[in-house]
């Protein structure tokens, strides 16, 4: 994301407890501590309070009595809360049946909002709340923020102007859009190119080639945490996930997962499941990185989307996870609420093209840096770190395509040599900018911690001198991306530039891979498929030998200056530029594993059913057999390529399937009082 787009969360506050033995005077509070920082936009009367796990059953007894809790339960804490005014507990993170226990298993359920007299000082609270054993962490509840100073906006295009542009040769899809968007299909010689900044072939994450093999595929979700996605968008409508139990705006949660009416996902700025676009504030930012990795492919409108499908069928689906709305942003809570929700919903890739300011930015131009290191950010965001933690370890199945989730982030863009967090952070992937001829975008953070770079644009770079052809102002979009936007509430087109807009290419090819490895019946490990994203993506180093680039910062400013990089500088911190052919092949070739009919567990008297079709290449074109049911256990028949097992009595017994030539065994365990499932 550009400087001025980029999304910042200012500091939060964490604090280890001490023992309650050290709490002084039990009627009363303790003094401020010189050593606590208060974020200026820390919310008043307000704190995010982890509890120590053996505090599990009081707070659960005390949720069961009153859930609209206005006391924890514990003496101690209760008594400290009592004198700041405490009115109201809230568990962060709403109950949602099917997944307590996983989130339970990972500690979120100990993190509660904790309400109080907004006149009380905060540092008094905190000061005392730390002493307490019942209390391992501490945060203020501060808001995401968008660094948007300078109030730019994207350049829009009508739908018309896209009709009238230049086709790409021998184009794989009809969408007029396609032949600007050099990002998928880099061929060299662009309009936008100057003698300065040429466009070179292949500066692209190789579409043309991963398209002949896959286009998308509906089972991928990817969670877009940004502004709400105009899900009614013609070129985007047909990809959006839709909850099919949910009625939009409905105040009854017909799924039980702790929102109501959530049919498109969910807009936790305002805690409303109305994903909205059309606020004087709102810039189409979300709207435009949903359309890189799902704009549909082939309807002959607008643009086209790395894993967009094939004529309106087969995309993967856009789940929006509203983090900005309009000038209104999220809490720090709401923003992990919506990471779990990300999680809980069906999403395996976590799209973010928002971070801290990275610790290394300028503050001569403008910037307050942020975390240092993870260590640091991990300090100061323990409930942010705790919710990238719990997608990466708990999205998608041990028997779908992938075991854990992706959660990628672009880089930032303070022009500095080290990329911000969370992208930062070991466990997520960092996405960098590069213009189209291979070079790093001059705005682009790096460093050893960046995974990939892909296409984002450099305006700087490409229009910062002279006039158009036509003699107008500069003004030359061309250089930067474009994709679906929202203008005045209404769909449009327009271009954006940034790692804002390179980290949504990354999310893509991801989502494109892994709607391959459901053609293919390929099962990976998170883990094992980012290393595969990273050996098949192209080395950029070759590119930055004693090389030189100059750009122009500010340029549409009067007074620019003109800076030259060295891109020596960005040898090995660039990381490496993605590749989906060079992926999907590999996929192809057999990496990951066979997918793998999963154990079944059924009671006795109720039906398990199962689409053996998931699990064998081809399988919805095969004759299927079930051998070696033990029928005094359980029975397995078959419908089509469903298979039917009914539990009769308690024990274990094997099913042999045949698929064609293809043929694997599994167990089928009956017994009471464990539900339905696969094992």
């Amino acid at each position: 994301m550009k400087r001025n787009i980029l999304y910042a969360l200012f500091l939060g506050l964490i604090i280890t407890a001490c023992n309650d033995a050290d709490l002084t005077t039990p009627g009363g509070l303790e003094t401020e501590s010189a050593d606590i920082f208060i974020p200026e936009d820390a919310a008043e009367g307000e704190l995010l309070v982890k509890f120590v796990p053996e505090m599990t059953e009081i707070l659960d007894q005390v949720a069961a009595e009153a859930p609209a809790m206005t006391r924890s339960g514990i003496p101690s804490t209760d008594e400290v809360l009592r004198i700041l005014g405490a009115y109201q507990l809230e568990r962060v993170f709403p109950v949602d049946p099917r997944n307590e226990e996983r989130a339970r298993e990972a500690g979120l359920h100990l993190w509660y909002i904790v309400r109080f007299n907004p006149e009380a000082d905060l540092k008094v609270a905190i000061s005392n709340l730390r002493l307490l054993g019942e209390v391992s962490k501490i945060q203020c509840n501060t808001t995401l923020k968008r660094v948007d100073n300078e109030g730019r906006k994207p350049v829009a295009i009508s739908s018309d102007r896209l009709k009238g542009a230049p086709r790409l040769a021998n184009a794989p899809f009809s969408d007029p859009g396609l032949y600007h968007q050099w990002g998928y299909i880099n061929r060299g010689g662009y309009d936008f190119a100057q003698e300065w900044a040429p466009t070179v072939a292949g500066s692209d994450v190789n579409c043309e080639e991963a398209w002949e093999l896959c286009t998308g595929d509906p089972s991928i979700i990817v969670a877009v945490l940004d502004e709400g996605v105009m899900w009614s968008h013609p070129d985007l409508s047909a990809n959006i996930w839709v909850n099919e139990a949910e009625v939009l705006g409905s105040k009854e949660d017909a799924d039980g997962n702790g929102y109501a009416g959530d049919r498109y996902g969910f807009n936790f700025v305002k805690n409303s499941p109305i994903i909205s676009w059309s606020d004087a504030h709102d810039t189409g930012h979300g709207t435009h990185v949903a359309g890189t990795i799902a704009a549909v492919n082939g309807n002959g409108e607008g643009v086209c989307g790395v894993a967009g499908g094939r004529d309106g069928q087969g995309g993967v689906k856009i789940m929006s996870c509203q983090v900005i709305d309009g000038s209104y942003s999220v809490s720090l809570a709401q923003e992990a609420r919506a990471i779990k929700y990300a999680a809980d919903n069906g999403a395996v890739i976590l799209q973010c093209s928002w971070g801290y300011n990275s610790a290394l930015a300028n503050i001569m131009m403008g910037y307050t840096p942020g975390p240092g290191s993870e260590e640091e950010w991990a300090g100061l965001y323990p409930l942010e770190k705790e919710a990238i933690d719990y997608f990466i370890h708990n999205a998608g199945s041990p028997n779908g395509v992938i075991e854990g989730g992706i959660a990628i982030f672009a880089s930032g863009n303070e022009y500095s040599a080290m990329p911000a967090f969370p992208s930062a952070y070991s466990k997520c992937l960092s996405v960098a900018a590069i213009a189209a001829d291979y070079t790093p975008a001059g705005y682009t953070d790096y460093g050893a911690e960046v995974d990939f770079s892909a296409p984002g644009g450099d305006t700087e770079y490409y229009g910062a001198i002279g006039e158009n052809n036509d003699g107008t102002d500069w003004e030359n979009p061309n250089g930067s991306i474009l994709s679906t936007l929202v203008l005045n509430g209404q769909p449009a087109y327009g271009y954006y530039e940034g790692t804002s807009m390179s980290c949504p290419h990354v999310s893509g090819v991801a989502a494109l891979g892994l709607s391959y490895a459901v053609k293919m019946r390929r099962h990976f490990k998170a883990e094992e498929f980012i290393e595969l994203m990273k050996s098949t993506a192209r080395e950029l180093d070759p590119y930055y030998v004693d090389q030189t680039k100059v750009y122009h910062y500010n340029h549409s400013t009067p007074g620019y200056s003109t800076v030259q990089m060295n891109l020596n500088d960005y040898r090995g911190k660039m990381g490496r530029l993605i590749d989906a052919g060079a992926l999907l092949r590999a996929i192809g070739d057999g990496a990951g594993s066979e997918m793998r009919v999963p154990n079944i567990t059924v009671a006795p008297e109720a039906n398990y059913t199962i689409d053996l079709a998931r699990y064998f290449v081809n399988g919805e074109n095969l004759q299927y057999n079930v051998t070696g049911v033990d029928e005094n256990i359980a029975t397995a028949a078959l419908q089509g390529t469903i298979l039917v097992v009914r539990g009769l009595a308690e024990g274990t017994t094997t099913a042999t399937i045949e698929a064609g030539e293809a043929k694997q065994t599994i167990a089928i365990t009956v017994r009471k009082g464990n539900g339905n499932g696969w094992m």
